[in-house]
């Protein structure tokens, strides 16, 4: 369509643009032609030393966000209206599977390549330029101690620059990610590797200085000064203190087994960002300044949401501890398979939240949405104690759904889905799909076959298989679905015998009249909406920066007197965080009343007894199977015992052209099936990894 056409490129024309700024920022060119020139016309009056680096770095991320969304309402239009094609992307086969990175494909690895050639680039010219010009800031100071300096700063740059990209990342409901085919959880890995490499720079550059201060010119009191004039060394010293505290609890092996500690020492990354601006000035502060923009208004966005409680309608509880809870939801809210839904229950815990795959299906359950909860744990075996318990109401608040920006698994001939564990949960919400596309009532509708290969450690989690079909009245078709299911049990050897937990129970909670069904925070076009809410924040945060400066800051600079350099940067963040504030606030409030009036138009729900029925996996040949949709699904079940899937073996017995390969589970499993399909030995298989876990 045209759309696209001009979306790609201006894309393009954006891309080559902003590339060359961050190619020429290091060197001679920017700083003494662009910069000069630039000057006379920007950092006048109104903007003074941030105007060349607002234009150059902060304008260009933010305006690609803001068209971005409105081509995402276009595309999420057009996809609406027809079938979402594939993507064209084939470079996403597996080009490397190894610690620490795990998977990454041709893609990946491309930008990644250029990513370390542009910092590599940028601290050879920074070196350049700086020792051509040293300059020594003791008597007596030598030429390599002066170089030691410049190297110890130079490094701080380069990791001031990979914070530039770091919270793009996390910005779960950003523009930004969708247009180039990602979602918050696929990228989290991006985070992840540009947080280490920040914090190793980071690290270099603050030991240096101690080094440089302590041991060659005697200084060390020069880490304790907060100047009027310019950059603050004490906030950098607090920032750096902050930092190693982030740092120390993120890695994986802290993260699995304190999660906790963690999570809560992660969220000093405000008071982290506080001191680090008051550090690196103002100039530098545009270069970072569009992620951490962005990232406040989805912040802000997520908090408005999750102010309230959504309305849950009831829980499914498994025998192998696994929950399945269903809320209620606003019909015209639509999203796609594999989308991510963030729960807190405050009778559980007030701060955390938590992240779960939506299996239902939008197009099949159009006022309902369910969630999948495996007991891992402290937090979930909670939950399930506290749901096995008689209750009939249970407040809980919810974030999203977060969508990928298209599903394209239903364009291939046939699909192989691989999961170990609760690995399956991103499973269910794809064969849901399939099956609503395969009962759709147009003609000619062809879905792919499909080949779920499921590991479990124990018979019980068979029970997670009956979470493929959604509680609903109305009868399912399965008669056009080509599913076959291979399930393995692991740690048993053979079923067993007179086991007794095999009862699902089925609870209907009653609604509180504050319950709110779920709905998109920003309304039916949310993207044109976010779309208003980023411009116009950044709009009338460079009018308001405008006006203080020219009105307030410059007066007293041009009678000759100092300005305090700190209140420059508390005026920088005043005015973001109020034209955020202020514009989010406006469109949200305008458009809660259009949600609310539709939210109240869903019926309350009668509470009932909790009802308890087996698994139909657990005992298929104790009884007639009342529902025939779960009948056919047990039949075409084969279950093996005592053994693990030999996925090398399924994947090249794989027939035809086009064969989609899902992995979803243990690192193991994924980095196996990455293996087997980047080997080449298999053209006809197409990977794509889908966890949480990078």
């Amino acid at each position: 369509m045209r759309y696209r056409l001009a979306w790609q490129s201006f894309f393009l024309v954006f891309l080559v643009g902003y590339m060359l700024v961050w190619i020429l920022l290091p060197t001679k060119t920017y700083k003494n032609s662009w910069t000069p020139k630039m000057q006379k016309k920007l950092n006048s009056t109104y903007f003074r030393e941030q105007g060349v680096n607002l234009l150059l770095l902060s304008f260009p991320p933010m305006l690609v966000a803001a068209v971005g969304c409105v081509y995402l309402h276009l595309h999420k239009k057009s996809s609406s209206a027809g079938s979402s094609k594939r993507s064209h992307l084939s470079m996403k086969r597996p080009a490397m599977v190894a610690a620490p990175l795990g998977i990454v494909n041709a893609v990946e690895l491309a930008f990644a390549a250029m990513f370390v050639l542009l910092m590599i680039w940028s601290l050879a010219n920074y070196l350049y330029v700086s020792f051509g010009h040293l300059h020594m800031h003791t008597p007596g100071e030598k030429v390599w101690q002066a170089k030691f300096r410049s190297v110890s700063l130079r490094l701080g740059y380069i990791g001031h620059a990979c914070w530039a990209f770091l919270f793009f990342p996390v910005t779960r409901g950003s523009s930004l990610l969708p247009l180039i085919g990602l979602t918050s959880d696929s990228s989290i890995k991006y985070h992840i590797w540009l947080g280490h490499l920040s914090s190793l720079l980071f690290t270099l550059h603050s030991v240096g200085f101690i080094i440089y201060w302590w041991t060659m010119t005697d200084q060390m009191y020069l880490m304790l000064e907060w100047s009027s004039t310019y950059l603050s060394n004490f906030a950098g010293v607090m920032a750096f203190a902050l930092l190693l505290a982030i740092w120390a609890t993120s890695f994986d092996r802290v993260r699995r087994k304190m999660f906790e500690v963690f999570f809560y020492t992660h969220h000093l990354y405000s008071i982290y960002i506080f001191f680090y601006m008051f550090h690196v000035g103002v100039a530098y502060l545009c270069m970072i300044l569009p992620g951490i923009f962005l990232f406040l208004i989805d912040r802000y966005l997520r908090f408005l949401q999750s102010r309230g409680s959504a309305s849950l309608h009831s829980a499914r509880l498994l025998p192998n501890g696994a929950m399945e809870l269903t809320f209620a939801k606003n019909p015209e809210l639509s999203y796609n398979t594999t989308s991510t839904l963030f729960v807190r229950v405050p009778s559980i815990c007030k701060l955390q939240w938590h992240p779960f795959t939506v299996i239902s299906n939008s197009n099949m359950e159009k006022d309902k949405l369910s969630v999948a909860i495996k007991p891992y744990g402290g937090w979930t075996q909670k939950l399930y104690k506290h749901l096995s318990t008689p209750l009939d109401h249970l407040q809980v608040s919810t974030e999203g759904p977060y969508e990928p920006a298209s599903s394209h698994f239903l364009s291939h001939e046939s699909l192989v889905m691989i999961s170990g564990g609760s690995g399956i949960t991103p499973f269910i919400s794809i064969i849901r799909e399939i099956i609503h596309k395969s009962t759709a009532e147009e003609s000619g509708t062809k879905v792919p076959r499909v080949l779920l290969v499921t590991a479990f450690k124990n018979t019980a989690d068979l029970a997670m298989l009956d979470l493929l079909l959604p509680l609903s009245e109305t009868s399912v078709d399965l008669s056009k679905l080509e599913l076959q299911i291979e399930a393995y049990i692991t740690q048993e050897h053979e079923r067993p015998v007179g086991d007794d937990k095999n009862q699902i129970e089925i609870k209907l909670f009653r609604p509180n009249p504050s319950d709110s069904p779920i709905s998109a925070v920003l309304g039916k076009n949310s993207w044109l909406w976010l779309g208003a809410i980023i411009s116009s924040s950044f709009l009338m945060f460079l009018l308001l920066l405008g006006l203080v400066t020219r009105y307030h800051i410059y007066p007293v600079e041009k009678r000759g007197d100092n300005y305090h350099y700190s209140y420059k940067l508390l005026w920088d963040m005043f005015l973001a965080c109020a034209s955020i504030f202020v514009a989010t606030s406006a469109i949200f409030i305008f458009q809660k009343r259009n949600v609310s009036a539709e939210g109240n138009q869903i019926k309350n729900i009668e509470l009932q007894t909790p009802t308890m029925s087996p698994s139909s996996w657990l005992t298929p040949s104790d009884r007639e199977l009342e529902s025939l949709p779960q009948q056919s699904l047990v039949q075409s079940t084969k279950v093996q015992y005592g053994a693990r899937p030999d996925l090398k073996r399924i994947l090249f017995d794989c027939k035809g052209s086009d064969v989609g390969v899902l992995v979803c589970g243990p690192k193991s499993m994924r980095h196996e099936v990455a293996r087997i399909c980047a080997s080449g030995l298999a053209k006809n298989l197409h990977f794509e990894s889908m966890s949480f876990d990078w």
